[in-house]
């Protein structure tokens, strides 16, 4: 693959998901988990997903991707996961279906995202839950932030890359 949109992953029902359709919109994606220090993120990223919204509409979409690969900390199935976002957290933006985003069943979509943006000191690998990605208009990795970056601190990249035209 060669550009963000020829990416086709699962939806939480197994249905592929197209990326041709987010050409010229901002995404942010994260790797999720139910049960690590980080999941409190999920409130924040909800929160900056319906501020953002509310401003600018459908040119920004939020992509969760659940993983079990850290510490087993999303051990549930896909329906569980979609009810522990809602009960807990009222996600409205897309948590996707549980994938791999390491090793040799890494999902495409991640080794893709890796090699177009190295984590700290160079590396590759997705290091714990919740590294998240941000796509431009253009379907270019703009920037990646590990775990500790907390949602709050998206907004403003998000927003300049918003402002920049397709």
């Amino acid at each position: 693959m060669s550009s963000f949109y020829d990416f086709k992953p699962v939806d939480k029902t197994g249905k592929e998901i197209d990326f041709a359709k987010f050409k010229g919109k901002v995404v942010l994606i994260v790797n999720t988990a139910s049960k690590c220090g980080f999941t409190p993120q999920y409130g924040g990223l909800e929160t900056l997903y319906k501020d953002l919204r509310a401003k600018y509409g459908e040119d920004v979409e939020f992509l969760g991707f659940p993983c079990n690969q850290f510490g087993s900390q999303e051990p549930g199935t896909n329906d569980t996961i979609q009810e522990f976002c809602q009960l807990n957290y009222g996600v409205s933006f897309p948590i996707m279906g549980k994938i791999d985003v390491n090793g040799d069943d890494a999902s495409p979509l991640y080794a893709w995202l890796k090699e177009q943006k190295s984590g700290l000191l160079g590396l590759k690998r997705i290091k714990w839950n919740f590294e998240k990605f941000l796509i431009g208009r253009d379907g270019n990795v703009i920037e990646r932030w590990g775990s500790i970056t907390k949602p709050e601190a998206l907004e403003k990249p998000i927003v300049d890359a918003l402002a920049v035209k397709a």
